[in-house]
């Protein structure tokens, strides 16, 4: 009779243990992280009142070396920029067949025109 009343103290006391751990894990709002520069604490909770970032980026437009590395990866050879305006973005370089330009307009993501 002790035995069992001990085992199933025991059950109860994982159970309770179980469904108690989980709640309290979800209360915290400090998190370890490890990274390369070894184990460091987070705060989640900080971050939340700081202003939107994402609405305060800057210039919004394409930037001079998007334009370029989008240019040699299409195949321009020694890629330059040639022209800038407030709406596009003039590169120029070599490929196979000779002197080559492309005009990328001057917005995120720097599209091809």
């Amino acid at each position: 009779m002790h035995k069992s009343l001990q085992f199933i103290l025991c059950g109860l006391a994982a159970m309770s243990g179980l469904t108690i751990a989980p709640t309290l894990a979800a209360a915290q709002d400090l998190e370890l992280r490890l990274g390369p520069g070894g184990v460091g604490v987070y705060d989640r909770d900080r971050d939340r009142n700081r202003y939107d970032r994402y609405d305060r980026r800057g210039p919004r437009g394409c930037d001079p070396d998007d334009a370029l590395d989008i240019a040699r990866s299409e195949g321009l050879r020694r890629a330059q920029i040639v022209r800038m305006s407030p709406r596009s973005i003039v590169v120029q370089g070599m490929t196979r067949r000779g002197p080559e330009r492309m005009v990328f307009a001057n917005r995120r993501g720097c599209p091809e025109i």
